[in-house]
């Protein structure tokens, strides 16, 4: 059975449609996790609210500690490191790995940033190969398939790959570098856009992004269905 971690990253804490102020990009992830969990009862999520409760950002003891080989650690780089082996272990633990995400001024949200800057680990998620300095980058993400599927919130419109004001929208490219350097490759996105307009824009844009959410929920599951998951290392 495929084990889910769901992330909200935005910081309104509620859901939008629900709520006052709600959030339209947890209303996506809420929608994700519910049909999942009703077509399987038996599915286990891991929870993040990483809105909320942002993940600590790096500092001197935390890259002292991260590169530093772990049969050479201290006890305190080990504590420095414990809260990033957390979320590394519900990472490599996870299937599918939903984020629900709105987009700040071009990019992810600070709490977003800060769960990459915790994840991407040398040693851990990928490894450096000192043999190839052109490309000494090893991915260690790789022992099974794994989906990310992304769920966005946008202010604006016209932001998506292609569209005129996609060069406005770095979040997309940013998280699919972060994702793909660590060996995850099979990343699916869904939008909301038009928050800022509101109106007849918004609610035709919350209409599709929700339809999309229901087809790749039935997607992912025919998938996974015919795809047995094997057990983590």
């Amino acid at each position: 059975m495929p084990h889910l971690l769901h992330i909200d990253a935005s910081a309104r804490p509620g859901i939008a449609g629900t709520d006052n102020h709600g959030s339209h990009s947890r209303h996506l992830t809420d929608q994700f996790v519910r049909q999942w969990q009703s077509g399987h009862p038996q599915a286990t999520v891991t929870y993040r609210d990483i809105g909320q409760n942002p993940p600590s950002i790096i500092n001197h003891d935390w890259i002292a500690s991260a590169f530093t080989p772990e049969e050479r650690q201290e006890p305190w780089m080990k504590e420095a490191l414990a809260e990033s082996d957390q979320l590394v272990d519900e990472l490599i633990a996870a299937d599918i790995v939903v984020i629900g995400t709105p987009l700040y001024n071009f990019g992810m949200p600070a709490a977003l940033k800060a769960w990459i800057d915790q994840v991407v680990r040398a040693g851990r998620t990928v490894e450096f190969d000192d043999s190839n300095p052109i490309d000494p980058y090893v991915p260690k993400l790789i022992d099974r398939e794994r989906h990310v599927v992304v769920l966005v919130a946008r202010g604006g419109v016209n932001m998506s790959p292609g569209e005129e004001m996609a060069h406005m929208n770095h979040l997309e490219p940013h998280l699919t570098t972060a994702l793909q350097f660590m060996g995850i490759t099979r990343i699916h996105y869904i939008a909301i856009e038009g928050q800022e307009v509101g109106g007849e824009l918004l609610a035709a844009s919350i209409a599709e992004a929700v339809g999309k959410v229901e087809v790749l929920v039935d997607e992912l599951q025919m998938a996974f269905r015919d795809a047995p998951i094997p057990e983590p290392a």
